[in-house]
Order: structure tokens, then sequence, then C-alpha cells
């Protein structure tokens, strides 16, 4: 009994190092999302390898026309760099938002506020100590992110709806807790296995462009696969089943990334995210809206704008438009609107 009470001390003392030395290495979620991280990888190497080593003719074209064989991998490698810019990239989280939002407040209260605070009665000045800095700057923080969030909620909301019961965080309008990331998230669409990370508000254009260029790479590499089997080379038999198995599966894969790919661009442009689009009747802020109502959209053109350019520089919080506005919205187009270029 002594001998295992020691070895189970033992272990016990090494997951505790390793913990400390490697978190994201002790905590199972983090070991599985860079074990997919790694067999993702591996699937690149092994159908860009694979059709390279199957097919001789591409080896002597490479010979022949190198740029060909270039473009491809450079496609490969921009592919590559996006994936892991992505997956290292943050999505937006409140607690972010709230810190940013009280940068100029904060020095409003470290000049003003302090000064009235820490004066005597006799007019000499005390000094302050920095716990009642800090919690003097956190009670009015947390009073200027709850006023900027009343005023994007319509009247007569109730605050309880807006607090996350998990990190117990003031939430603005599509934002939600991630219990992967133990997060709230601005606009939060989903949590990515593959990526490791959620996609919110400042990651959502990266992700539709790793998107877009992992679908160019499949399409390009099916091609190689395709004209690998119609070759009129001699070959082994095992070469060919070899082929056919990579390309069905490389079809599959392909077919998932097009629609992935049509959905987010459906997305982009209607300014939805998957967790709105799917739980709509279930979010508090989009019961009662019409059908086929997009309540935040500002039309295709600045919806795309806001998507690809403004989302990464700044934490943009959208206001939830009042009933009144959603329900005009409902009525069909005329066709001065239509010529006028209204949904645009």
């Amino acid at each position: 009994m002594a001998d295992a009470d020691l070895r189970a001390t033992s272990i016990r003392e090494v997951r505790e190092k390793i913990s400390e030395l490697c978190p994201s290495v002790a905590e199972r979620a983090k070991r599985s999302s860079w074990g997919l991280k790694a067999l993702l990888l591996l699937l690149h190497v092994v159908f860009v390898g694979t059709v390279f080593v199957l097919d001789p003719t591409l080896v002597r074209r490479t010979r022949e026309e190198p740029w060909y064989t270039a473009a491809y991998l450079v496609l490969l490698l921009v592919t590559l760099v996006q994936y892991i810019l992505a997956s290292g990239s943050s999505p937006g989280y409140v607690i972010d938002a709230m810190r940013a939002g009280s940068e100029l407040h904060a020095t409003f209260i470290n000049t003003s506020m302090i000064s009235k605070q820490s004066t005597s009665k006799n007019g000499s000045l005390t000094p302050i100590s920095r716990n009642q800095l800090e919690r003097l700057n956190s009670r009015t923080n947390s009073s200027s992110w709850l006023q900027q969030v009343m005023n994007l909620y319509p009247p007569g909301s109730s605050s309880r709806d807006w607090t996350c019961p998990y990190c117990n965080v003031i939430q603005p309008p599509r934002s939600k807790h991630c219990h992967d990331c133990d997060k709230c998230v601005l606009q939060f669409d989903h949590h990515c296995v593959w990526l490791g990370t959620c996609i919110g508000l400042k990651n959502h254009c990266r992700f539709w462009w790793y998107i877009f260029e992992e679908t160019i790479l499949s399409v390009w590499t099916v091609v190689l696969y395709i004209s690998f089997l119609r070759s009129d080379i001699d070959k082994e038999w095992w070469k060919d089943f070899l082929g056919i198995i990579l390309l069905a599966a490389l079809i599959f894969c392909l077919i998932f990334l097009l629609l992935l790919l049509l959905f987010h661009s459906y997305l982009a442009l209607t300014n939805q995210t998957t967790y709105e689009l799917a739980r709509r009747k279930r979010v508090l802020y989009l019961r009662g809206v019409p059908d086929r109502v997009y309540p935040f959209s500002k039309g295709i053109c600045r919806n795309l704008y806001t998507f690809c350019c403004s989302r990464e520089k700044f934490y943009i919080l959208e206001e939830v438009p009042p009933m009144e506005e959603l329900q005009a919205r409902a009525r069909p187009y005329t066709w001065r609107e239509i010529i006028s270029c209204r949904c645009c």
C-alpha cells in the first residue's frame, strides 16, 4: 500500500509539473484540439504528397512547366498559413470589449474622480491605495459598460437576461458564452473544433478566407487525381486503387467545403451568425422578428464592408432594431425600391 501511495503521489507531481510548464498539454480539451490540428496538417501532406508520388507525369510536367507546380505549392502554403493564423486568432471576447470601451472613461476617473475622493475635508490631498483605485475603476467601468449595453437593447428589457450565468458578464446583443473557451464571445457564430477556437466578431472573415482557399486547393487536387487516373501510362493496380480511395475521400471533403463556403457567404451577405440562424426562436432579442427579416442587416454592400474591413479594427456593438422597423422590413419590395437598390 505504501508503494502504491508513493507511486500515485509521484504521478500526481509529474502531472502538476506538466500542467505548469505546458498547460495546453495538461488540459484534455486543448490536447484534443492540438491533435485535430496535427491530423488536419497530416491530411494535407497525405493528399498532396501521394499524388506526386503516384503520378510520374506530374513530376515530368514540373520539370517542363515549373510555374504550374510552383503555383500549386504556393496555394498550399498560403492555405496552411491561413489555417495557422485563423486557429490562433481571437474571436473577440466581451471582456476585451469592456476593457477597450472603458479606457477613455478610466482615464477620466484617474484624473478627476480620484482627486475628488482623495481630498480631505480641510482641502489637503491624502494618498489613495492601489486596491481602492482598482475597486473604483471596476465599479465605474461596470456601470459604464452597463449603460452602453442598455442603449443597445429595446426599452423595457431586463438586465437579468443580459447577464451571463457562467462568467457573470453583461452581454451585448449577439453575444454568447462558449463552454469550450469558457468566455463570452462577441457575435458568436460557433466553436470550430478543427481550429480549436471560436468563430466570432474578430475572426469570422479570416475563417471565410480559410474555407475559400481550402476549397480552391481541394478542387485543384481533385483535378490532379483525375488526371492521374485517366492517364495512359502503365501503373500497378494498387496505385489505381489508392488513387480512387483518396479521390473519393477528397470529393467528400470538397462537397462539405463547398456547402460550408456557400453557407458562410450567405451569413456574410445577410449579417447573420450560425447560432442566430439555428436558434432563432430561442434567442430573446430575435423573438417576434418576422420571418425572412434579418434584423442586423444594413444592406448587402454595407454588410460585406463590415464583414471584410472593419471588424478586425474595432469592437462593433450592434443595436437591436425596434419592432416597428423590423415589421416595416417585412413588407414586399416595390419596383421603385428595387430600382433604387434598397436591398443593397
